[in-house]
């Protein structure tokens, strides 16, 4: 029937009747193979014994779900020496013994699982057409056989967080498949070893420049080379050089900031030399009398014996305003005010970040933001606007003004890329930053040494490359060469061979959307399922 080769039914089905109800569809199948195999003996019979009734649920259709009424047979066993005597008929490709769902309603299922989780795929089943659980979608995703990874030669290992900062996990990735070949619940050195001694023919694995996987790569593979990744290597240094900016960035601003302040000091003290105004004296004077009157009432009625909450209570004042009253024994005057603010201590950066071009205010604000400043841009305004000498918003446009510093993380990333990317406002910034100090200029050139012989792959200038850095006096660089000179194979060998780990941080990635989309709730045996099947 054409209906037979529209549903994909095996060979020995055939569809008797089709029936359309208000829930879905309802279709009438029967087998008509004559014979069928013993599934104990496999010895063909064709001897039937009588028919059953199986009901199956199928891939919807056309978002309709189908029902199919199978009707099955059984037969006798002609085998003397079998111990089976009746058999049920078997649909290997179509139908597992004892199911209540096709092979390719649960292929579908699973499916839709494994791109979503539990709930998310209830959800999007129903959208479909298909009746579901979230725990029968979980249980197809647990009954999936394990893959067979098969020999390992290049493995690339990780670490992944199950809670970051707390629990974590390793991730194994055939670095020649592309495939993730495992995860294991932690990620202890002995764990990852034992995995290790299971593949003979590991030859080199890519990590990172943690202590535990070079330990467990030592213990579970010892013919395996190490590889440090690239991308480790110069963050490390990155890292390293960070701090050593940061030093000299932090003195240079001292130095200019002090500078400055010594120029125009004059100016802002008399700026801020301003006598309050006779309104405001007179207001002052008035909050000190309304004070005083609250603090005799305070004294009168504590001499009449009420206690200092009723007396908070009848004064309108706060209880602890009242306890510090009694405890002074005098009246408290306040200290004459001083003309400061929240942004007087940002003053000298203001004045130097004023001089070294940056004369957007809104700019200045969220670098002041950045630095702690509670106040309110109305502050900053009225203070650059009422403070400053007059005079400076015009000379931004002098040419001799140099470029704004970066931060020391940006001179870091300024350090590390390729002169010839570089755009001309960073060529000149990076060239005020090399002239800060000699050490810093000298960092420089060692730096970009480095990061040419990681581009390059030309492992074999290694030491001469850290003889360079033990003569440089370097404190921070030679902190980085120290941590390299303890891994030093496994450097090289990252600074020669064509491994790394960016598939391994791609699986990671990867990863942590699987375990998102299951909020927390699935355990490592899902997690790993899912992450093994995903495509």
């Amino acid at each position: 029937m054409e209906g037979t080769s529209l549903l994909q039914l095996p060979e020995g089905m055939l569809i008797e009747q089709i029936h359309i109800t208000e829930n879905g569809v309802v279709i009438e199948v029967v087998a008509t193979h004559p014979t069928s195999c013993c599934p104990l003996c496999s010895q063909m019979s064709s001897s039937i014994q009588s028919h059953y009734r199986r009901v199956l649920r199928d891939a919807p259709c056309a978002g309709r779900r189908v029902q199919l009424m199978l009707t099955a047979r059984k037969f006798y066993c002609r085998n003397a020496l079998c111990e089976r005597k009746v058999f049920t008929e078997r649909l290997p490709t179509f139908v597992e013994p004892w199911a209540r769902m096709t092979i390719r309603h649960c292929q579908q299922l699973t499916s839709i699982g494994l791109a979503t989780c539990g709930k998310g795929g209830t959800r999007l089943a129903a959208r479909l057409g298909v009746q579901t659980t979230r725990q029968t979608i979980l249980r197809r995703i647990m009954a999936l056989p394990d893959v067979a990874m098969g020999s390992v030669v290049f493995l690339g290992i990780d670490d992944f967080s199950f809670r970051r900062g707390s629990r974590f996990g390793t991730i194994l990735v055939n670095l020649e498949s592309r495939r993730v070949v495992d995860l294991l619940p932690d990620r202890e050195a002995e764990t990852s070893a034992a995995w290790m001694h299971q593949q003979p023919d590991l030859m080199v694995v890519s990590r990172d420049r943690g202590g535990a996987y070079a330990s467990a790569t030592r213990e579970g593979a010892p013919q395996a080379i190490q590889c440090a990744d690239r991308f480790h290597l110069l963050k490390n240094l990155g890292e390293a050089l960070e701090g050593l900016l940061a030093h000299h960035l932090a003195a240079y601003c001292k130095r200019q900031t002090q500078a400055t302040l010594d120029e125009q000091e004059p100016i802002w003290q008399s700026k801020r030399a301003v006598r309050p105004s006779p309104k405001l004296e007179h207001l002052q004077q008035a909050r000190r009398e309304e004070r005083l009157a609250h603090y005799e009432q305070v004294l009168a009625l504590h001499k009449q014996g009420k206690s200092q909450a009723a007396i908070a209570r009848q004064v309108g004042i706060g209880a602890s305003t009242v306890q510090s009253w009694l405890a002074a024994g005098t009246f408290p005057e306040r200290k004459p005010r001083e003309q400061a603010s929240q942004l007087d201590r940002y003053l000298p950066y203001l004045i130097l970040r004023w001089e070294d071009g940056c004369q957007n205010i809104a700019c200045l604000f969220r670098e002041l933001v950045e630095r702690g400043y509670k106040g309110c841009y109305g502050s900053v305004y009225d203070n650059l606007v009422r403070l400053l000498p007059t005079g400076r918003k015009h000379a931004a446009d002098s040419s001799s003004k140099a470029l704004a510093l970066a931060t020391s993380r940006q001179a870091a990333f300024l350090f590390l890329r390729r002169p010839q990317e570089l755009r001309v406002e960073e060529q000149e910034r990076l060239s005020k930053l090399r002239q800060i100090d000699p050490e810093v200029d000298l960092a420089y050139d060692l730096v970009q040494q480095f990061a040419q012989m990681l581009r390059t792959r030309s492992g074999e200038h290694l030491d001469t490359w850290l003889a360079q850095v033990e003569r440089s006096k370097l404190p921070e660089l030679q902190s980085f060469a120290v941590g390299v000179e303890k891994d030093k194979e496994a450097v090289r060998a990252g600074l020669t061979w064509w491994i790394n780990n960016g598939m391994v941080e791609g699986h990671v990635t990867k990863l942590k959307l699987i375990k998102r989309q299951g909020y927390g709730r699935a355990g490592f045996p899902l997690l790993r399922k899912r992450v093994l099947h995903a495509v």
